[in-house]
């Protein structure tokens, strides 16, 4: 049986997320368990990092769980399919910029900076749906593809709620983007690991499918 883990730290949106997984696992054999103690992550087969807030305050949440190490373990040395949403993505990065210089993860390279729409009428944050683009076609994306029944001319799209991109160092790890005035990093992808800028929870059939490939895989190359 599979044993997905959302992982608990203040974070906030845990509901959402924790009812969009329910709602594709009905039919299927998934526990789902909302918890930050590690005894529960050791028993996990798939881990979700939801991420609402700024940078500093989710790290810091996510340190005082003393998950840290185990988090490592389960991605790194079980090869663990790992997938943060939003922050939770954003926490993946080397480091960020937002209201001071605070230290990631650094499990996926890369720097998050504040969107930039000088010169243009855009508002900071950058909330609602916007048009997904599909940058790499990974395993990933052609089960998620399949699963929309989607063709070159269909549009794509999810919702977003943030002010910070994710600047990623390996342009190859880059798997979908969007454009707020500029390019937005939507998706990134390394091995066992995801991470999406756009909230899949909130995305409607698209994100239900989106968060439906991710159970069914293990590596997202």
């Amino acid at each position: 049986m599979n044993t997905i883990v959302i992982i608990d730290y203040g974070s906030g949106n845990i509901r959402s997320v924790y009812n969009a997984i329910k709602k594709v696992s009905t039919l299927s054999k998934r526990k789902i368990i909302v918890s930050s103690e590690i005894d529960d992550v050791k028993k996990a087969t798939h881990i979700i990092l939801p991420g609402v807030g700024s940078f500093e305050s989710c790290v810091n949440g996510l340190k005082k769980t003393s998950l840290l190490s185990i988090l490592r373990e389960k991605v790194f040395e079980e090869k663990v399919p790992f997938l943060g949403i939003c922050v939770g993505m954003q926490m993946l990065a080397t480091k960020s910029y937002e209201k001071g210089v605070f230290n990631g993860l650094n499990w996926i390279k890369g720097e998050v900076k504040k969107i930039d729409v000088k010169n243009t009428k855009l508002k900071i944050p950058h909330m609602g749906w916007n048009t997904i683009r599909f940058k790499k076609e990974t395993r990933f994306i052609k089960k998620l593809l399949e699963k929309i029944k989607y063709n070159k001319e269909k549009e794509v799209s999810a919702y977003f709620v943030h002010s910070y991109n994710f600047m990623i160092k390996d342009e190859s790890e880059k798997i979908l983007t969007s454009n707020y005035g500029k390019e937005i990093t939507a998706m990134v992808a390394r091995k066992n690991i995801i991470g999406t800028q756009f909230h899949p929870e909130k995305s409607h059939n698209f994100g239900l499918a989106f968060l439906e490939t991710f159970l069914e895989l293990k590596d997202f190359r």
